[in-house]
């Protein structure tokens, strides 16, 4: 049987977004947009990109269709999914000193 948490199976749901912020209500729904991501277990990963560890492809699936509800009307918004072992492979600098990829934090899942 197959382990039920293994780098193949653990997910990473990462959101990409640009939007417009030139007017206050552009602003404000901004704000509501980041404040939804935050709500819903993301973590900032860096200005306009946000990252949530997932249990596996099929919670993936339901904090995506979440993102997905809280869409404006205007902007760019990218989702991806990737796996554990994906993301443990990601290379990360600061200026060019490299910085090793934080362990994930460690949620509790209630079904």
């Amino acid at each position: 049987m197959e382990s039920r948490f293994n780098q193949y199976r653990i997910m990473w749901v990462l959101v990409f977004f640009d939007l417009p912020t030139e007017t206050k209500k552009e602003q404000k729904i901004y704000a509501k947009f980041r404040k939804g991501l935050l709500d819903d277990g993301f973590a900032m990963f860096q200005f306009s990109i946000y990252l949530r560890h997932c249990a596996s492809q099929e919670n993936a699936e339901v904090h995506i269709r979440r993102v997905k509800q809280l869409l404006p009307e205007k902007g760019h918004v990218g989702i991806l999914c990737i796996t554990d072992k994906q993301f443990g492979r990601m290379e990360l600098f600061y200026g060019r000193k490299e910085k090793a990829l934080a362990a994930p934090s460690q949620q509790l899942e209630l079904f």
